[in-house]
């Protein structure tokens, strides 16, 4: 009689005593097709060895279970619990806080829940199950973390089951109860900054002398001291820099050593986040422009402004800082808004091992085109590593923006003076801008010039530029949203114009044109003039008509219906023959990012292109819950982990059709709760827009 395979999800995490507990308990059950599983039944956990199983709620279709006979993996079976409520099919609403645009839409009711209501289950066709006591399972997922994990109501615990199964490694099931290399790089990426050790806190006032770091930094074993700006220090210590910087007085009144101890004073308050740093470096600096150590005050070669990092940030975050900064520590910020420490990167790469610092200096290093394009074959070559080590597709994604952005700035610096790099910011658009682009697909980009500038080779420096990134890879746009469009390169004064233009005119393509400058980044150049575009956005937003936010949310609900995709298999807007093929972009992706885009504009939230930047302030300013927010981002970041799997096996250049029978069992089902999370989404910002959807 067929059995269990155990090499196949959830089974492949079980010990031999819970393999056979499961053997114990589990017996076949034949279905004919058109035959309801009857209510006492419904208290097990099952697999389609055979057929298809229909899934209903109040009669409406929810899901469908496939048999191996149904898809293009041997033993890829389907599994169902039929007591589970899976969260991601309860349509979540606002919170109660949020209103609809400008308060003028009035709130939608919720849904209404029945979740006494239990499910009903079909046969499509004559279908064979296996049936497990649900009482089995639950004690085999109480002891054991993995299969609880897989079978979790949680869409984010299993996609990160799911994570684990994507590694070049694959552990026996014996062994399957720790962490394999990749997976502990993965772990080790998401720890707080706090764990790794960090260097001490060393503060010494920006009136102390150069000779006086020296000293601190020898005594320490320090390249650095963090230093105190002048705006901390008391009026006495003010008014004695002062003294110093006009009359050249002795640096003795101005040390700030204790004379008891030979130790800093340290003030009771200060903001860690105004603090400065003065390195080795700069102290040579100061010899070599034949100062005095022991008369110039730190406060002449000291860095201020620091980039920072709090404590409970993960240490992938620091190192897209280092990254692209390309600085080389970050003061860590405690939850006073203290300095804690400070993350040295030597320290932080080899607690985490990681490479992406080598693409980094490739990139810096490169001289001409072909030295560039050598360094972006890296970029696809970490993009594919770090995907087969299961690393989470959200930290490659903002690797990857990160590197790509020191691409075009190298680019743009080996191209145009620096007369020019001075009075223009390029900026990036679209995926590319939001950090949700794995793959090199169109160019969406765009120049800002300072109001008054001009240059007679702007237009060709455009040019070469969008010409050199195809060359490299980076395709042009065919909507061409790209700097040689005029449209895209023009002064500041006559950007902040059309976009006022864009937000009085209903005309789609305008929302197509705002969307994109929404997800603008900022990649080199004067970072000031995409500021002043950000700034611009948001009064010609409250100067647009009241309901302009309501209309620009409909494209969210254009695409894709999935409510009865699973069922017939139908097309899902592909523009492919084949009828099983789903788009994952337009099913999946589109919506969720412009849903969050949107109620990003509502919520007056401008400095955060990124969707995980957005979802982060709408629950701030609580137009979302933690766990909605949550769930989107999970949802989000699968669909583009499986464009990353089509665009690494396949040919496909845009990589957004995906065949459900071709995927695992695990894969299919994470496919049809993502769909549903985003069907749920949209029934959301349909009740909170009130537009007519499905």
């Amino acid at each position: 009689m067929p059995h269990l395979d155990f090499t196949q999800p959830p089974f492949d995490v079980l010990s031999a005593a819970e393999r056979q507990s499961i053997k114990k308990n589990t017996q076949i059950r034949y279905l004919a097709k058109d035959e309801y599983l009857p209510a006492d039944d419904l208290q097990y956990f099952y697999v389609v060895l055979k057929g298809q199983i229909e899934q209903l709620l109040d009669g409406e279709f929810v899901a469908s279970y496939l048999g191996s006979n149904h898809t293009d993996h041997l033993n890829s079976n389907d599994w169902f619990d039929s007591r589970r409520l899976p969260k991601s099919l309860i349509e979540g609403d606002l919170p109660e806080s949020s209103e609809p645009t400008n308060a003028l839409l009035s709130r939608a009711e919720p849904p209404s829940k029945n979740p006494i209501s239990p499910y009903e289950f079909r046969a499509i066709e004559d279908t064979l199950l296996l049936q497990v006591n649900g009482a089995t399972i639950d004690k085999i997922s109480a002891q054991n973390h993995l299969v609880r994990q897989l079978l979790s109501e949680d869409l984010p615990e299993r996609l990160k089951a799911l994570q684990q199964r994507r590694s070049s490694q694959r552990l026996s099931t014996a062994s399957y109860h720790g962490y394999n290399e990749q997976q502990e790089v993965q772990q080790i990426m998401m720890q707080p900054v706090i764990d790794v050790r960090l260097l001490p806190v060393h503060i010494i006032d920006a009136t102390s002398s150069l000779y006086d770091a020296a000293h601190i930094m020898t005594k320490e074993g320090l390249k650095h001291v963090l230093v105190r700006p002048l705006d901390q220090l008391s009026p006495i210590q003010t008014q004695a820099h002062t003294q110093t910087l006009d009359n050249d007085l002795d640096s003795d009144l101005n040390s700030n050593l204790d004379s008891d101890n030979g130790r800093l004073q340290t003030p009771k308050t200060y903001s860690g986040r105004t603090l400065g740093i003065l390195t080795d470096t700069d102290i040579c600096r100061a010899v070599s422009d034949q100062q005095n150590p022991a008369t110039t005050p730190c406060q002449r070669y000291a860095s201020f402004n620091l980039r920072t990092i709090d404590a409970h940030d993960e240490i992938g975050d620091a190192l897209l800082t280092m990254t692209r900064y390309r600085i080389h520590r970050l003061p860590v910020i405690d939850a006073n808004g203290e300095v804690a420490g400070v993350l040295g990167q030597s320290d932080m790469l080899a607690h985490i091992g990681h490479h992406s610092q080598l693409i980094s200096i490739q990139i810096e290093k490169a001289k001409d085109l072909p030295s560039l394009d050598t360094a972006v074959e890296l970029i696809g070559r970490y993009i594919r590593a770090q995907h087969q080590n299961g690393v989470k597709i959200g930290n490659v994604s903002r690797m990857v923006q990160t590197l790509n952005a020191q691409v075009f700035t190298k680019l743009w610096q080996l191209i145009v003076p620096d007369e020019v790099m001075k009075n223009t910011c390029v900026i990036v658009m679209g995926s590319e801008g939001r950090g949700e682009q794995i793959m090199r697909t169109d160019q969406d980009n765009a120049l800002i010039i300072r109001d008054g500038y001009t240059h007679p080779d702007l237009a060709q420096f455009a040019e070469t530029f969008n010409n050199h990134l195809a060359a490299l890879g980076y395709p042009l746009c065919d909507g061409n949203i790209m700097m040689t469009n005029p449209m895209w390169r023009q002064p500041l004064k006559q950007f902040e114009a059309q976009i006022g233009l864009w937000f009085r005119n209903t005309d789609p393509i305008h929302s197509i044109y705002l969307s994109a400058i929404l997800d603008g980044e900022y990649v080199c150049g004067d970072e000031s003039l995409l500021t002043h575009v950000r700034e611009h956005l948001k009064i010609a937003h409250r100067q647009s008509d009241l309901m302009f936010v309501r209309q620009f949310a409909r494209a969210a609900l254009q695409f894709g219906d999935v409510g009865q995709w699973w069922q017939k298999f139908v097309p899902l807007l592909s523009g492919k023959p084949s009828s099983y093929d789903i788009d994952l972009k337009k099913a999946g992706i589109f919506p969720l990012v412009h849903g969050i885009r949107t109620l990003a504009l509502e919520n007056d939230i401008f400095d955060a292109p990124s969707s995980k930047g957005r979802l982060k302030a709408l629950v701030q300013a609580r137009a979302l819950t933690q766990q909605r927010a949550d769930t989107l981002l999970e949802a989000l970041e699968f669909f583009m982990a499986q464009r990353l799997s089509v665009a690494l096996l396949t040919d496909d250049k845009y990589a957004r059709h995906v065949d459900p029978t071709t995927l695992s069992a695990l894969e299919r089902d994470l496919l049809k709760e993502c769909l549903a999370v985003v069907k749920s989404f949209k029934g959301q910002l349909s009740r909170h827009y009130q537009l007519e959807f499905g």
